[in-house]
């Protein structure tokens, strides 16, 4: 406002100032006057036109601060909404994540009430047995087991050390479900060529072979499964280990073997088969087979009480490939070992059908004494009726 009313005041005077012509014989202290007046108008004027000028400059950059201003915060609310819709994405990405987590049980993080086996609560120890001991138990299936031993976790590794292995065993196969095999090749007691490639053969029943994973990352990394005919999926192994003889009680070292396979071909009617490529030199030895699951685990059946689920035989391998008569010698001693107890047997049956015929014999002669007895009295008694009759007469 004070700017306004200098600027109209200056422009009076400008006005004034010019409009004043000089006039002839003025004096001198009039022109001064006007001279003063005419250069303190135009002062005037260029003050003026500073200011406005100034005055201009001043609201622009006011219009600029404010543009920017509102530049700003139109920057921040789409900012804020962006981060809103954002925040939005993530919660619904969340629950997405979390439905699918309720939905996919293999990926959840938490254990589904349905598998909870409140059977682990017991010890087992309601009915104690001589040398029977309690079991470990757990409230939520032995989930963070592995959390209290200071052994790594075996994450498909085969650590030579020892590990804990948190996967759980999986489906158990069925009593009439359980593998079973037997060696066909070499049978034991059999006597094979040294330093000369042969074929194992293994005759396998119950166990869908040929199912083999990595080793190196896969190891016991998954549970057992079975197939639609309740066989458990999986493979064996076969592997050879030397020993001193047949007769031989020294227990070994299963650290130390001649030879290993892992077999991961299909049984082929029934039969798997593994090349020794080098064959054995001369020596004693055993023969074993592995049943596993496909995760290289030992296969698990239902029961307890079972027979074998894997074959061993003994056998020999000399420089010509006949026998040095260790095998004969054994085989001489099982035949003579099942003679002797075939005959203590035979000579049981034979003491027991002896002493039944004895005891029929003796029941005979009781019977045929009876028997006389009876006779005798009832002739007797006939003879005494007769006499009766005779005196009556």
């Amino acid at each position: 406002m004070q700017l306004q009313l200098y600027s109209i005041v200056c422009l009076a005077l400008a006005f004034s100032a010019s409009a004043a012509p000089a006039r002839p014989g003025q004096d001198a202290v009039a022109r001064a006057e006007f001279d003063d007046s005419s250069i303190y108008a135009r002062e005037a004027a260029a003050h003026v036109a500073r200011a406005a000028k100034t005055s201009s400059a001043a609201k622009a950059k006011k219009t600029s601060a404010g543009d920017k201003a509102k530049a700003a915060a139109a920057a921040k609310a789409k900012a804020s909404k962006g981060k809103g819709s954002n925040n939005a994405a993530a919660s619904n990405s969340t629950a997405a994540a979390s439905s699918k987590d309720s939905n996919d049980l293999q990926s959840s993080l938490t254990l589904d009430p349905s598998v909870l086996a409140k059977g682990f609560e017991s010890n087992g120890q309601e009915v104690a047995e001589a040398g029977q001991v309690a079991s470990l138990t757990s409230s939520n299936n032995f989930i963070n087991f592995c959390a209290t031993v200071k052994v790594p976790i075996t994450n498909g590794q085969q650590i030579k050390t020892g590990s804990c292995n948190p996967a759980p065993m999986g489906v158990i196969a069925a009593t009439t479900n359980m593998p079973s095999g037997k060696f066909q090749f070499p049978a034991n007691l059999d006597t094979i060529k040294a330093n000369t490639p042969f074929t194992i053969k293994l005759g396998l029943k119950h166990l869908e072979a040929g199912n083999f994973v990595n080793a190196a990352s896969n190891y016991y990394s998954a549970p057992q499964q079975t197939n639609s005919a309740g066989d458990i999926i999986g493979h064996t192994h076969v592997t050879i280990e030397k020993i001193d003889n047949l007769k031989s009680t020294t227990v070994t070292d299963p650290n130390v073997f001649a030879f290993f396979k892992g077999v991961n071909g299909k049984a082929v009617n029934g039969v798997v088969t593994a090349d020794v490529t080098a064959g054995l030199p001369e020596g004693t030895y055993r023969l074993a087979s592995i049943n596993a699951a496909a995760n290289h685990q030992p296969v698990l059946v239902a029961v307890a009480q079972h027979g074998s689920l894997d074959d061993m035989v003994y056998f020999t391998v000399t420089a010509d490939g006949k026998d040095d008569g260790s095998a004969a010698a054994a085989s001489s001693n099982s035949t003579a070992a099942a003679s002797t107890s075939t005959a203590a047997a035979s000579k049981s049956t034979a003491a027991a059908k002896a002493s039944s015929t004895a005891a029929a014999a003796k029941k005979g002669n009781n019977a045929a004494s009876k028997g006389a007895a009876a006779g005798k009295k009832s002739s007797k008694k006939a003879s005494g009726k007769k006499s009766k009759i005779a005196k009556a007469n």
